[in-house]
C-alpha cells in the first residue's frame, strides 16, 4: 500500500449517513438497509451518534438467539459507543485506529453531527 501523507478521511469517506433511532425495531433499520443498499446504519439519538448497527448484527445478535425483530429496539442489538473519527483526520491514522480496534467502518462526525462512513475498503483502496 502507498502512504498518502496529504489524504484525509475526508477525502476516502463516502458522505452522508442513514440513521435509525434507537428504539427503531430491527425491521424498520433492515429495511432502510435493503432499501438504501448498505450493510449498516448509524444508530443515533437526534443528532448524537451512540451505535452502529450491522447487518451481521441483526442475524448474530437477534435473529439466531431467536428474538423477534419486530419487537426489539436496535438499541438492543447495535454496537453501542461507537469509535467515531473527525475528516480531518489523515487517513493512515484512521487506517490505524480501525486495525487496533478490528472495526470495518466508522461514523465520521463533524462538530458532533454524524457526516459520512469510512470503511477499510475506503481506506485500503488510498493508504
Amino acid at each position: 500500500m502507498n502512504e498518502h501523507a496529504g489524504e484525509y478521511v475526508k477525502d476516502v469517506m463516502t458522505p452522508g449517513v442513514v440513521a435509525v433511532r434507537p428504539g427503531a425495531s430491527l425491521v424498520e433499520a433492515a429495511r432502510l438497509m435493503r432499501d438504501h443498499g448498505i450493510g449498516d446504519v448509524v444508530v443515533a439519538d437526534g443528532q448524537r451518534v451512540v451505535g452502529m448497527l450491522t447487518a451481521r448484527d441483526i442475524t448474530v445478535r437477534a435473529v439466531a438467539e431467536g428474538v423477534d425483530p419486530l419487537a426489539v429496539g436496535v438499541g438492543a442489538v447495535c454496537t453501542r459507543d461507537p469509535l467515531v473519527v473527525a475528516p480531518g483526520l489523515p487517513a493512515r491514522d484512521a487506517l490505524t485506529l480501525m486495525r487496533e480496534r478490528a472495526v470495518r467502518r466508522l461514523p465520521v462526525v463533524e462538530n458532533g453531527l454524524p457526516v459520512g462512513l469510512v470503511s477499510l475498503g475506503d481506506l485500503g483502496r488510498r493508504t
